[in-house]
């Protein structure tokens, strides 16, 4: 009679754990307990890429007094600087996009976190290098071939002023842009390779046990 009973109360409160008191929140707590969370690093820094030739677009008409004070030469240079930023944009959303099918294999294996946020570094790197490459050299030589040493007021205009290396951009954008590639992506192999270890010594002690 007690086990009637006591199947009876189980009963009734697993009914009761699934009413919305208790499940509200389960969509959420499903989300950050697997890999997919990671995924909104992916679309977040995808849509941001998109969205900041924009940004650079109205901060270009904001300035449209004093481009025009400027002269011509500046409205043709930033036509083509802009181009040059949306083109190194639509990579860097291309990478991104591409990229965020890797933490979802991932996500599936023991010790992921460590694993997903190391490409998530190297991704971010390879972005930023990527971004410092193209613009560097693009902007860099459309603007000296047009402005000549007026470059770095350009680079200031359209907020890449941390590039203002004049004539030599076209050259030092893209050397700082392939260390940079380097230097994250070795970041990026000490996490995998703590991951790795950790993994091993997992292993390792299990097989000591049998």
């Amino acid at each position: 009679m007690s086990d009637v009973v006591k199947s009876g109360k189980m009963e009734k409160f697993n009914k009761m754990a699934e009413t919305p008191f208790f499940t509200l929140s389960k969509p959420y707590l499903d989300f950050i307990g697997k890999g997919k969370m990671f995924n909104l690093v992916y679309y977040v820094m995808a849509v941001l890429n998109l969205l900041f030739p924009i940004i650079i677009l109205i901060q270009i008409i904001r300035s449209g007094s004093l481009i025009r004070m400027l002269g011509a030469k500046y409205v043709i240079a930033l036509i083509l600087s802009w181009l040059v930023i949306a083109f190194a944009c639509l990579v860097g959303f291309q990478l991104w996009w591409d990229r965020r099918k890797k933490s979802t294999d991932i996500g599936t294996s023991e010790f992921y976190a460590t694993h997903i946020f190391s490409e998530i570094v190297q991704t971010f790197g390879e972005w930023l290098g990527t971004f410092i490459g193209i613009t560097g050299a693009g902007v860099g030589l459309f603007a000296s071939i047009i402005l000549g040493s007026d470059i770095n007021t350009l680079l200031s205009m359209i907020g890449l002023g941390f590039m203002g290396f004049g004539i030599t951009t076209v050259i030092i954008g893209p050397v700082i842009g392939y260390f940079t590639i380097i230097f994250f992506r070795f970041l990026a192999e000490q996490l995998r390779l703590f991951a790795a270890l950790v993994n091993n010594t997992k292993d390792i002690a299990k097989n000591c046990k049998k």
